[in-house]
Parts: C-alpha cells; structure tokens; sequence
C-alpha cells in the first residue's frame, strides 16, 4: 500500500472510529462506487476525501474537482493528502488550479499546500504563480512567513531565472534571507 494511502487511511479510520461505511469504502475496487460518493448528497467529507484520493491516484479525472477543494481545505492534513493526489491524478488542469489557489490572497493561509504542489508539478503556471504569491508576501508585517519561505525554496528548485529579482529581493528579509541565497545559488547564471 502507497505509504501516503496508508496514512490517510489511518488517519480517517481513527476520525470515523472504524464504521462499516469506512471499512467498506476502502475496501472497494469499483471506481464507479468511488465517483458515485463525490457526487451523492449527504456524504460525510471524510467519505468524499478518501474516494476522491483514491480516485486520484488511480489517474481517474472525476476526482479532479473534489481534490482541488480538498487542497484548499483548513485541515492541513487534507491538504496534504489532496496534494499526493492532484500530483499523480495527470489531470492537465491542475497546475492552474493549485496556481489560483497559491495566488489568491482572500485564501493565502491556505496556500502553502498549492506552493508545494506547483513545485511538484513544474508546469509552465508553477514560477509565474510563486513569483506573484511571493511578492506579496514581502510586504512588511506579512503573517504568512511559511507560504513565503516554501515560495523561496520552490523558486530554487525550479531554477528559473525569472525568479532572480524577487529572490534578490527576500534577502532583505531576515526570515528568508538564507533560503533566499540557497535559491539564488541554484539558478543557473545567464550568457
């Protein structure tokens, strides 16, 4: 079993205390019972995170739409797990959902999840969207100094030199000035 899979598993078996709905939904291998739970009124949304993971990570695109509220959820470990799916999923609308996520500011205590999957992802929307997300998040007094640092981070690993001058710029920024140097060294120099 996916280690990821496991721990969603788990962790929804402890939420629901073992029920027989919850025994039989991970037991199932009908992927039209899965997709049927996304859609029926009145299910649980532990019931709707584990069909639309498992949905996901079998590359079944009817997951799609729940995952990307899933990603956007206030329980990190929702996210999480949406993340591991939306990654796996192949769906070609991805990268611009985690990007409007990642760059919407009504919802940035969300977005770190996005971030990472935009990292992940390495879609042409992934710099752009960490760029915007980023410098907004260089404004004095920002609260949001993990969204920001996993932006720096990601910004390094993609390598991207378009990225230089708001890197360049989280410098000044004692909270993200190491990262910021760590991320500068691995864009490649330019001519």
């Amino acid at each position: 079993m996916d280690e990821e899979l496991r721990s969603l598993t788990e962790r929804i078996r402890q939420e629901t205390g073992g029920s027989a709905a919850y025994e039989h939904l991970v037991a199932t291998r009908d992927p039209g019972e899965l997709a049927e739970v996304l859609t029926a009124p009145g299910q649980p949304l532990w019931a709707r995170e584990l069909a639309a993971f498992r949905l996901g990570l079998a590359g079944d695109r009817r997951a799609f739409e729940s995952l990307v509220l899933l990603l956007n959820h206030r329980d990190p470990p929702r996210c999480v797990g949406a993340a591991y799916a939306l990654a796996r999923l192949g769906d070609p609308r991805t990268a611009r959902a985690a990007a409007a996520l990642a760059t919407n500011e009504l919802r940035v205590a969300y977005a770190l999840h996005p971030v990472r999957l935009l990292v992940e992802l390495r879609a042409p929307e992934s710099v752009p969207a960490l760029i915007t997300t980023l410098e907004r998040r260089l404004r004095p007094d920002d609260p949001y100094r993990r969204v920001a640092l996993a932006c720096v981070e990601g910004l390094g690993t993609l390598g991207d030199a378009r990225a230089r001058p708001v890197l360049t710029e989280a410098l000044a920024h004692p909270a993200l000035a190491q990262a910021a140097a760590d991320a500068l060294a691995r864009i490649p120099k330019s001519g």
